[in-house]
């Protein structure tokens, strides 16, 4: 049977919203026009909804294998759902790491057993993540692997970095890096600067991610391969990136909605929900991350979705482990901070979310067109409701944004024209 997504509004590439039907059969949007006909056909009624192409977040942790009391695949992808993505990529820092074909084909079961949305799968850069031997990107790639990222920790051997990068190249698959040089982490929890100098904690400082930046740059351009900068931070990393850019090196990077907005000056005392790598920055480098993304330095954002357990999170600032959740609260968070108070336009945001990390990685996902992939989410831009972390599909309830009131909640997604989320309930 056809659906028919009726009443709802598009944006135009003017930003300008435009009354729309959308027809979908099977997997495909076959129709997109006014007053499409719903004889013998499903009909969703979407008036007073804005309808985007789904998410794409390609940075997150499912941390299944091995960390199922974290998340599993199966609650970080309804998670994703209620958060409207579509489309995700999960990192391999996992037990057992997808570093072999019998690991990632184990991988790409229990994905196509639990998932609720698309995932896409890395492959780690080297044998358990340990940065010592090259994993094989070839076999890797034929059994699906999306890309290779050691994500979690740094490549520190520039050698093993660009043998990984030649590597690669002779593949067409990218390098998604985590940059940290470990020498200069100072066995730091928070960022070098005001904070952790009020709270006397040892801090990261900004050169840490900005010389692995630099040096990676270099590389890619002698390797010729696409090599990608994983949650980008500071201001000297947007200014590496962009003048890798005007170099015409083939250098791509994300920003996460946490770095967008907010900054050291907005951690309250010592609560480890603020704690996360990179860690929060300086204001300064928050406006850099903000210029970076609208004058196209940055490619897109994504989530670096993290869930902990509340234990874990209860040590402390020091102790607890890094990260925070952010697949359920990315849109409504970024529609009210920025697009509401005139920072970015509505359709720049939906970009960065959808068509952005598409283009950059090449992906046939993001576009809302005849033909296309039917993902679709459904949101309600003017319901103001707060962040209810005992809401999440998540099993991680490790945010700083709880009780925030936001605008822009997604209230159904279609995954390959399947509704995966709608309301809290999963259909199909």
């Amino acid at each position: 049977m056809k659906t028919v997504i009726k009443n709802g509004v598009l944006l135009d590439n003017q930003n300008s919203f435009k009354k729309a039907d959308i027809e979908i059969e099977g997997k495909i949007i076959t129709k997109i026009g006014e007053n499409l006909a719903t004889e013998n056909c499903k009909v969703i009624d979407a008036k007073g909804l804005l309808i985007t192409p789904g998410f794409i977040d390609l940075h997150i942790h499912l941390r299944e294998p091995g960390g199922e009391h974290k998340e599993t695949i199966a609650t970080g992808t309804l998670a994703a759902a209620r958060g409207g993505f579509t489309t995700v990529a999960a990192m391999p820092n996992t037990r057992p790491v997808p570093d072999t074909i019998e690991n990632l084909e184990a991988l790409n079961r229990k994905i196509e057993e639990t998932a609720h949305v698309r995932v896409l799968p890395y492959a780690s850069i080297t044998i358990r993540e340990a940065g010592k031997e090259l994993t094989d990107f070839s076999s890797l790639k034929q059994t699906g692997a999306f890309a290779f990222t050691d994500d979690g920790v740094g490549i520190q051997e520039a050698g093993m970095m660009l043998a990984a990068m030649k590597q690669a190249a002779a593949q067409d698959m990218a390098i998604v890096a985590h940059c940290e040089d470990n020498s200069l982490i100072n066995k730091g929890s928070v960022h070098e600067g005001r904070y952790s100098k009020e709270q006397g904690i040892n801090g990261i400082p900004s050169v840490c991610e900005a010389v692995h930046i630099a040096r990676d740059i270099l590389l890619a351009e002698a390797a010729d391969c696409h090599y990608h900068v994983c949650h980008i931070s500071t201001k000297e990393s947007v200014r590496t990136v962009r003048d890798a850019k005007r170099a015409g090196i083939r250098v791509t990077a994300e920003v996460t909605p946490h770095h967008l907005l907010l900054c050291e000056d907005d951690i309250p005392g010592l609560d480890p929900n603020y704690k996360m790598n990179p860690p929060l920055r300086g204001r300064e480098d928050r406006d850099a991350l903000i210029e970076g993304l609208l004058d196209g330095t940055i490619d897109f954002i994504a989530t670096d979705h993290a869930p902990h357990t509340a234990e874990e999170k209860a040590q402390g600032m020091q102790l607890a482990p890094f990260g925070i959740v952010g697949l359920e609260t990315a849109f409504p968070l970024l529609y009210t901070e920025l697009v509401k108070k005139d920072v970015i336009t509505l359709k720049q945001l939906v970009d960065f979310m959808t068509i952005k990390p598409s283009e950059s990685f090449s992906l046939p996902y993001g576009q809302l067109k005849e033909g296309a992939t039917a993902d679709i989410v459904l949101i309600d831009l003017d319901t103001e409701k707060e962040i209810n972390k005992e809401e999440f599909a998540s099993k991680g309830k490790n945010t700083p944004f709880n009780e925030k009131k936001c605008y822009g909640w997604p209230v159904m997604t279609i995954a390959e024209g399947k509704t995966a989320w709608e309301k809290g309930r999963v259909q199909g």
